[in-house]
């Protein structure tokens, strides 16, 4: 029996998420994208998870596309092929009801997960890679990890929504110098541009990401967290008016909740909280 290409452990309300090609440097394949595709909803689905972790086994996190695997590309007549069946290939399945369709796309669909997804980048996110990791909400980075876009070194172009996400995270210079180039940069470099928020030994990337991660489960409303995802990417589609308008709403629908009676409740008696996510 073949080995999984994603691992799925759930241990303290955070499930780690693991791709699990090490010998490949977890470089991606149809397989592991629809086994992807399924472990980040089996997580959303379950209730005892309140928190994601997405890392790579071995050394690396995600080298991009796995190249042997992709000869369904080289035997295409690209003068002949049909766009839409191309098209098919780049889409996510299962179309979810009031999520953006930019949010429902092949490497898109991370921030209509309604819990917090963080990047443990232990090595190399190049490419598909780093499309990945971009898509996650947080980034925590080991100093061995590495990024590259990769894309104009193979003649393509800002692939799955970099041209538009990018920018937002890094700043417009420093996303076209990223693309136009394709270097490869180090942790450092890519704490400085903001693409990463923390760079950590490689021995304690886990931990370090353990940690936060459980006291996001622990310490904050479940529910909190949900509604801020949705405003925080939703607010990439408004202006200012239209975001303080959608706060206004979910301020009210608040009050109306276990969790802002808890959240009260714990702090005047001194007590950790223990919130529902209703």
């Amino acid at each position: 029996m073949a080995e999984p290409t994603i691992l799925y452990h759930v241990d303290d309300s955070v499930a780690t998420i693991t791709f699990n090609r090490p010998d490949r440097l977890n470089a991606i394949t149809k397989d592991l994208e629809a086994e992807l595709f399924s472990a980040m909803q089996q997580a959303e689905a379950a209730e005892e998870v309140r928190v994601i972790i997405l890392t790579g086994a071995g050394r690396g996190f995600c080298a991009g596309a796995d190249l042997d695997a992709l000869s369904w590309i080289a035997g295409t007549d690209w003068n002949t092929a049909d766009d839409a069946d191309l098209r098919d290939k780049l889409v996510a399945p299962r179309p979810r009801d009031g999520v953006p369709d930019g949010f429902q796309k092949t490497y898109s669909y991370f921030p209509a997960i309604q819990k917090p997804i963080i990047a443990a980048i232990n090595g190399p996110a190049v490419g598909l890679g780093f499309v990945l990791s971009m898509y996650c909400d947080i980034r925590i980075a080991s100093e061995n990890a590495r990024f590259g876009t990769a894309f104009a070194q193979r003649g393509l172009i800002a692939e799955h929504g970099l041209s538009w996400m990018l920018p937002h995270l890094v700043g417009l210079s420093n996303a076209l110098d990223l693309l136009y180039s394709a270097r490869i940069i180090d942790a450092q470099e890519a704490a400085r541009m903001g693409f990463v928020s923390r760079v950590v030994p490689p021995d304690q990337l886990m931990d370090e990401v353990r940690s936060y991660a459980r006291l996001l489960a622990t310490t904050v409303s479940p529910r909190s967290l949900r509604v801020m995802k949705r405003q925080v990417y939703a607010a990439l589609f408004q202006d200012l008016g239209e975001a303080i308008e959608t706060a206004n709403e979910e301020m009210l629908a608040s009050f109306r909740t276990e969790d802002f009676a808890e959240g009260i409740g714990h702090f005047l008696e001194k007590r950790p909280p223990r919130f529902t996510g209703r």
